[in-house]
């Protein structure tokens, strides 16, 4: 059994505010290929564990969603952090989530309460590192310009590495410059792809 942890930006801080925007197109491209890569090498089960937020953690779900019809081995979890994650989202928002806990293999929260406290946060974290194999992550290191405004894989990226100094962990970031070689390419062999998603 592998189990891996996918996570990154929120859609707000890739500025992706609907379904479509090219950027989502690239990036379930490239979030595809990076499982596929890993689905292709054994059949054994394949866990895909990710969170609740609107953004990769979403968009890896409705990827693997699709992958699944090819690859039997792979199962789908959401775990979120604490209960009631999305009690201040906007309507939308929450009943896609609402909506993708219905189709997935699995889904539950670290903690048994509401929001508390930032701890919570930290819990989750570490449930996710502990009960996974490696981290692919979509983050830029070099973008997190901001003192005062950290964005989500900043923290996550903070606690994985300090996690791979003890453990056999591996983690595999995916870069803006990586992103947009990924969109270079699309553009050119598949344009159709980036032309559907504007046009949707």
């Amino acid at each position: 059994m592998h189990r891996i942890w996918v996570s990154g930006y929120r859609a707000y801080e890739l500025e992706v505010f609907n379904d479509d925007d090219p950027k989502m197109t690239v990036i379930k491209s490239v979030l595809k290929g990076q499982l596929q890569a890993r689905l292709n090498q054994s059949t054994d089960t394949f866990w895909l564990i990710t969170g609740p937020q609107s953004g990769i953690e979403r968009w890896v779900l409705e990827v693997g969603l699709k992958l699944q019809a090819d690859y039997e081995q792979l199962k789908l979890a959401l775990m979120s952090p604490y209960l009631n994650v999305e009690k201040r989202w906007k309507a939308e928002n929450q009943a896609q989530l609402v909506q993708m806990r219905s189709l997935v293999d699995y889904h539950a929260s670290v903690s048994n309460h509401d929001y508390q406290s930032a701890q919570q946060l930290h819990n989750y974290q570490q449930f996710m590192l502990d009960h996974t194999d490696e981290l692919l992550l979509i983050y830029d290191p070099e973008m997190e310009n901001n003192p005062d405004h950290k964005s989500k894989p900043f923290w996550d990226y903070r606690a994985a590495k300090k996690y791979a100094e003890a453990n056999d962990y591996p983690i595999m970031l995916i870069d803006f410059d990586q992103l947009q070689e990924a969109a270079e390419e699309i553009a050119e062999n598949h344009p159709e792809l980036l032309k559907r998603s504007q046009k949707s």
